[in-house]
């Protein structure tokens, strides 16, 4: 494949989109925003499309990093959608979906195209640094072609074997990670309760077996979030959640941890925090406990 099409540039896919220009590929750019896309596409050197069909049209691979169902739905269908492009063949979508979503894609998708779902995991640190972990719901040989444009967003591929089991997995991890990061907010504010500091109780935790990685990138947000710039909103994990827990109900799984998550992000965002970092769950839990 010579040129590679990307739509979707925001806290993601712009880094992710810088490292593929890094590492020597031809990028063609699209965004809902066309300023955005003009600008990194002066900053990269690199073209950028009208329309999704005009990117689909000037790219043999083009990638998607799209916020949710919705926004995928409307930059693949339609008349300007990517389907109505005359030249990729292969359509990654790399942003986390359902996987009814992702079936109903590679069901509407054009003769002689494939679509492979590849969410990742890791935070905007990780997109810049291209140390993201890509759960690709494909086959090894599948996702030999796109070897080297994933080995340029991601330190990690592991291959699922079929259309939609990346969707899966991605929302198991974040099920996970949106529950240690509840939990964190428990254990933090009940040690604040008997007067141990914030900074202390933190430095326990992140010496303790309970210490996932996301809690040691994340430490400055969450001992001081308004100093740092927003990384993934409490809106976007109460969407996961959301999402994962629909799953759940439809495969007859239980998910009791799961849907106490989502209740206290429901919860977060109606009193306010649904567009501050996913951290302030702690400063919420703490407002609750007043």
């Amino acid at each position: 494949m010579s040129r590679v099409g990307f739509a979707g540039l925001g806290r993601m896919g712009g880094h992710m989109a810088r490292n593929l220009s890094r590492a020597g590929h031809d990028l063609v750019l699209w965004n809902r925003s066309p300023d955005k896309a003009q600008a990194l596409a002066v900053e990269l050197g690199c073209a950028v499309a009208d329309s999704p069909a005009d990117l689909a049209s000037k790219a043999d691979v083009v990638i998607t990093m799209l916020a949710d169902d919705a926004s995928s739905q409307a930059v693949h269908m339609g008349p300007d959608g990517l389907f109505a492009g005359n030249r990729a063949t292969i359509f990654v979508e790399m942003g986390t979906m359902s996987p009814d979503h992702i079936a109903d894609l590679a069901a509407q998708a054009p003769d002689g195209t494939q679509v492979i779902d590849a969410p990742v995991s890791g935070a905007t640190q990780a997109a810049a640094d291209g140390a993201l972990m890509i759960m690709a719901g494909c086959t090894d040989a599948d996702a030999e072609p796109l070897r080297p444009l994933f080995h340029a967003m991601g330190k990690q591929t592991i291959c699922l074997g079929t259309v939609g089991s990346g969707a899966v997995m991605k929302l198991a991890v974040n099920s996970l990670i949106h529950g240690i990061n509840q939990t964190l907010a428990e254990a933090m504010t009940l040690a604040e309760a008997t007067g141990i500091a914030p900074e202390k109780a933190f430095d326990v935790i992140e010496a303790s077996a309970a210490c996932a990685p996301m809690l040691k990138y994340r430490r400055p947000l969450y001992l001081d979030e308004a100093a740092h710039d927003v990384t993934f909103t409490v809106s976007l994990a109460e969407k996961d959640m959301t999402v994962a827990a629909a799953l759940a109900d439809r495969l007859g799984i239980a998910m009791p941890q799961g849907k106490v998550t989502l209740a206290k992000l429901s919860e977060a965002s109606a009193a306010g925090f649904a567009g501050r970092d996913m951290a302030s769950i702690l400063n919420f839990m703490r407002e609750k406990n007043k």
